[in-house]
């Protein structure tokens, strides 16, 4: 004679393993991310395109936006930080590519008024007279220039921070 086949319980787990746990088994921990390198490559990629967006509104504007060095920042430090996982060093690493990318930024910009100003593309500006800009940078720069790069900077550093809360 054979054994009477009880009735399904309507669990869809039951006879699993775990299942006479009075708890569901906790799922395996997330892969750690910890690729300082990988972070470094997103950073810097970050910076270029941030430092190219930031240029590009503040010479159509022909004024530095204090948001727009904070959004240059955060870009930053969170993509170096998501990419790259928990590593102590990126913080920082992003900080002063936030400062170069503020700065890269801000000599856009002066590139880009004086395309508008004169008879010259903005690319002949920008790599053939880079010199030039950076002189015109020192002499306009004044007390906002360099807390826009701080600002930057320290926008960067907390983005890190905050990407793997």
């Amino acid at each position: 004679m054979s054994q009477p086949v009880p009735p399904p319980s309507g669990n869809p787990f039951a006879g699993a393993p775990g299942a006479d746990a009075p708890y569901a088994p906790t799922p395996p921990p997330a892969p750690v991310r910890d690729n300082i390198g990988l972070g470094l490559v997103a950073a810097v990629v970050a910076a270029l395109v941030a430092a190219g967006a930031y240029g590009a509104i503040g010479g159509a504007i022909e004024r530095e936006i204090g948001y727009a060095a904070i959004g240059v920042g955060f870009l930053v430090g969170f993509a170096a930080a998501k990419v790259g996982g928990r590593n102590p060093a990126l913080p920082v690493i992003s900080a002063a590519l936030a400062l170069g990318a503020v700065y890269l930024g801000q000599l856009v910009a002066i590139a880009v008024i004086f395309t508008k100003l004169g008879d010259l593309s903005f690319t002949e500006y920008f790599f053939n007279h880079f010199g030039d800009l950076t002189k015109v940078w020192k002499e306009a720069a004044d007390f906002m220039s360099y807390v826009f790069l701080a600002i930057g900077a320290v926008a960067a550093f907390a983005g890190a921070k905050k990407a793997n809360d």
